[in-house]
């Protein structure tokens, strides 16, 4: 009998980390097709096309917006045509706003639905959980933590790890990388990570090359590496760096330094480095993965923590931690210097009290490898696993 799987990535880390589990599910039931919404790393794997993958990619409430006549009608049309022949189990890569959605309809029609990557319920908008209780037939997370707080909802759930951690190497080749970005081997080296959007680049940026011009002062020896996602994004790097120049800082680029799968340009900033300043988001564990010490920071727009607090009912996260790093720990690790303290001041402060002290950036290093152990566990294989299990009670 043939199986047939509906799936939804949304977005180029989804479409990699479920080809991988697309291709596990498929070593343990050779006889299941898939189909519906993925990028080109799903297609690889098998997943029929219905709508590409970068039509629900949007960044922030105005994108949001923007798309919203866009996404109604992708909704629509994978929505019709898993009810018209439905699907033994829907899966949803990350994507919540979309994905829960059509979740939900799916399984008032019957259709077991298992959702991969929890949203941050931990940290805002807890109320979703009602939702996801309807929606969810089983969730599958990336932090252990989450796991007390689904079986406390009466929501199944297993945890799978972090593909990060699996990615990453529990060693990194720090001399490698220094020889591949052309940076001395002895050389002291601090990455700059000031995010991948226009936003964050506009407002982190600035703050963290006046604090990279404090640092100099204090050691002309430094060289700084900031690695950039695309370019678009070092246009608008560049404009800060104008305003802000800092010596010795070296702006990592595809035509310059070619990034690779194994290898992204980020990592290799974070592998050549041997302390980072970085904005809040996925960096931060990449950086803890890297076990390099870090200063995270993030700042919003009053305009953007307006509509963030009439949309999530909060004025701040429930936790008293941002950064994964420190989430995932249960205290602070690291600094976080966010929204007033973010001052160039502060941030150059708080990241030389760091840079000088031994003995706190080896405690830091050894609990990142703690981190990474804890994360490594096989995640595509834990997740196809799981969805195996969930399509023979369905069957």
């Amino acid at each position: 009998m043939t199986l047939r799987l509906g799936l939804v990535a949304g977005e180029p880390s989804g479409d990699l980390i479920a080809a991988k589990v697309l291709q596990g599910i498929h070593q343990m039931c050779p006889e299941l097709s898939a189909s519906g919404i993925g990028g080109p790393h799903l297609e690889a794997a098998g997943l029929e096309i219905w709508e590409p993958m970068n039509a629900l990619s949007v960044f922030g409430y105005v994108d949001a917006l923007k798309s919203l006549p866009r996404l109604l009608s992708i909704y629509r049309h994978v929505s019709q045509r898993w009810l018209t022949e439905p699907p033994d189990l829907f899966l949803g890569v990350d994507a919540p706003d979309f994905n829960l959605r059509l979740a939900l309809k799916l399984r008032r029609h019957g259709i077991p639905t298992v959702h991969f990557v929890g949203p941050s319920i931990w940290a805002w908008r807890y109320e979703r959980i009602q939702q996801i209780r309807e929606a969810v037939s089983h969730m599958l997370v990336l932090f252990p933590f989450e796991v007390e707080i689904y079986e406390k909802e009466g929501i199944p759930v297993t945890y799978v790890g972090h593909p990060l951690a699996d990615a990453i190497d529990l060693e990194p080749d720090q001399l490698a990388a220094r020889r591949l970005i052309g940076v001395p081997d002895d050389a002291r080296v601090i990455a700059i990570l000031p995010g991948s959007r226009a936003s964050e680049i506009r407002l982190m940026a600035p703050r963290f090359l006046m604090a990279a011009q404090t640092l100099a002062k204090r050691d002309p020896s430094l060289v700084f590496v900031v690695p950039m996602v695309n370019e678009q994004r070092q246009a608008e790097f560049q404009t800060a760096l104008d305003q802000y120049p800092v010596a010795r800082l070296k702006v990592l680029t595809p035509s310059l330094v070619p990034a690779s799968d194994a290898m992204p340009l980020s990592w290799q900033a974070l592998a050549a480095c041997d302390m980072a300043m970085v904005t809040s988001g996925t960096a931060t564990l990449e950086t803890a993965l890297f076990k390099r010490p870090m200063i995270i920071s993030y700042v919003l727009s009053p305009w953007m923590r307006r509509i963030m607090a009439w949309k999530s009912g909060q004025d701040k996260p429930l936790l008293p931690w941002v950064g994964l790093p420190n989430v995932l720990s249960r205290e602070f690790v690291v600094p976080e210097l966010l929204q007033d303290d973010a001052t160039p001041e502060k941030l150059a402060d708080s990241f030389w009290s760091l840079w000088q002290d031994q003995s706190q950036r080896t405690a830091i290093q050894s609990k990142f490898h703690a981190l990474h152990q804890t994360l490594r566990c096989g995640t595509a294989k834990r997740a196809a696993e799981a969805i195996v299990q969930v399509l023979g009670r369905s069957t």
